[in-house]
């Protein structure tokens, strides 16, 4: 048996959550591989929150959305995650299918932008109250890097201490590999 690599495992988790009409947040778009994929798995039924600092991030992303034919669902914020009360509608609360969040630095982008701890920290402690039951927050987290190093080590003590009765936290990494890959911390709200 092969273990899934990172970013397949995550899509197998979002596959076990997800379902047309559902609603799903990006909480950092990056180049739109995410965001399409959670506007495909909601169907144009659903609807997905996308969010990014960068410009350029946002405008990958709405591209990638149109040549799919897949922008109708969607809503792409230039904000921080950190921001996500401000955007979300009040009837939401508590009916959020997935979110997802490739942390650290925009592939092909500017290295030195990269997410912040402690905003990652207040949209994480957003989401988990936006949560369905049954509902899934994936963290993708890059420690190979300064500011990631310390992401890292913030995210997961914020994970570790979430209370078991009312959240399971999974952390899937592969521990024999060099250059601190990425690992997965996978919240799912009981």
């Amino acid at each position: 048996m092969t273990l899934q690599r990172i970013l397949p495992f995550t899509r197998t988790l979002l596959d076990a959550v997800l379902t047309k009409g559902d609603i799903a947040i990006d909480g950092t778009c990056g180049n739109g591989h995410d965001t399409l994929y959670l506007a495909e798995s909601v169907s144009e039924t659903g609807k997905v929150y996308g969010f990014d600092i960068q410009k350029e991030a946002l405008e990958s992303t709405h591209k990638r959305l149109e040549e799919a034919g897949q922008t109708a669902q969607v809503t792409l914020f230039h904000r921080s995650h950190a921001t996500i009360n401000d955007v979300m509608d009040t009837d939401e609360k508590g009916k959020v299918a997935a979110a997802i969040f490739n942390l650290g630095y925009l592939p092909g982008g500017d290295k030195s932008i990269v997410t912040n701890p402690g905003e990652t920290l207040q949209a994480v402690t957003r989401i988990l109250d936006l949560l369905r039951s049954d509902g899934l927050l994936i963290l993708v987290v890059y420690p190979g890097h300064p500011e990631g190093k310390i992401e890292s080590k913030l995210v997961t003590e914020f994970t570790s201490q979430l209370n078991q009765s009312h959240y399971q936290v999974l952390k899937y990494q592969f521990i024999n590999q060099v250059n601190e890959p990425p690992y997965i911390l996978a919240i799912s709200k009981k």
